[in-house]
């Protein structure tokens, strides 16, 4: 009786230690990966923020620059007029802006990538107390029950 009692307990483990393996770590790095990228375009805008700023701090209409066109290939551009911009909006479109309209765009989209940030970290700390709530479990099981 002893030995089915620790067969089944050995499986229900395995059993959850596959959950673990095979569930909820690669859903741990996979939140991790997507949030990381979430700051990543949260500091795209904060530097294009910074940018835009200084432009305007600065006075700044016309402006000389190197632009990397890939594989640290670069060119000499000129911009003639800085007070309006072309801002990625995603999925491959741009759209032109003035400084203050630029501005405000990026305050908007500064707000929405720091609620998806908040969101990312609670799903990380979920699937963490997951995992914590599992290898507890497991090592309940493991115990021996005193008789």
């Amino acid at each position: 009786m002893e030995e089915i009692d620790a067969r089944l307990r050995q499986e229900k483990v395995k059993k959850f230690e596959d959950f673990v393996d095979r569930r909820l770590k690669p859903d741990l790095v996979k939140a991790i990966a997507q949030r990381d990228k979430v700051f990543q375009q949260q500091k795209v805008f904060s530097d294009l923020k910074m940018n835009i700023e200084s432009l305007a701090k600065n006075g700044v209409t016309r402006l000389r620059s190197m632009v990397n066109l890939g594989s640290e290939v670069y060119v000499q551009a000129d911009v003639p007029d800085t007070r309006r911009i072309f801002v990625d909006i995603g999925l491959g479109f741009h759209v032109e802006f003035t400084w203050s309209e630029a501005l405000e765009f990026i305050s908007v989209r500064e707000a929405r990538l720091a609620r998806q940030i908040d969101e990312y970290t609670h799903l990380i700390a979920n699937i963490k107390a997951q995992i914590k709530m599992v290898c507890e479990g497991i090592r309940e099981l493991l115990q021996i029950p005193a008789e």
